[in-house]
């Protein structure tokens, strides 16, 4: 009897970890992810790369990559700042080398490219990623063409009438 319940026991933990494991997949939120890349909240940004870890979709190491570059940029220490965007650059880079193809890349490496210091000298591909989100916009997903419209609107590479 005791060794009925322990099973049962198991099977239900097992059940109710994959259960979790399913909804942490379901409830990664591209709309959530692009409100993070607009925030100067290192929380905000630091709890967003907490959720692209514990998913499993296919554009986890560009998403991972872009935050982390993004929160470099928020954080107080210039060793700190350097150290995490370049690992960031890492993953977004590799995630384009990976896919080159995925405009969604592109687009996350021009609003970084555009923002980072001149210093760092990442910002040798914003024509070339500029034009490859204004070419191939409307495959993108509705939510990362709804975060390019914005974005356009203050950007100097993109303009809202690119996209009409």
């Amino acid at each position: 009897m005791l060794k009925t319940r322990l099973i049962f026991l198991f099977i239900l933990f097992l059940g109710t970890n994959f259960s979790y494991a399913k909804n942490v997949v379901q409830s990664f939120d591209k709309t959530a992810f692009y409100e993070a890349m607009k925030s100067e909240s290192i929380e905000m940004i630091s709890d967003e790369i907490a959720k692209v870890q514990a998913a499993s979709i296919k554009e986890k190491e560009a998403y991972q990559g872009a935050l982390l570059m993004k929160k470099a940029g928020l954080l107080k220490k210039p060793k700190d700042k350097l150290q995490v965007f370049k690992q960031g650059g890492k993953k977004l880079e590799a995630a384009i080398a990976n896919d080159n193809d995925n405009v969604e890349y592109h687009f996350l490496r021009l609003t970084i490219q555009e923002h980072a210091p001149k210093i760092l000298k990442y910002n040798k591909q914003i024509g070339n990623d500029a034009q490859f989100v204004k070419a191939h916009f409307k495959t993108l997903p509705p939510e990362a063409q709804q975060a390019v419209i914005d974005y356009a609107k203050t950007s100097k590479a993109l303009h809202p009438q690119d996209f009409n």
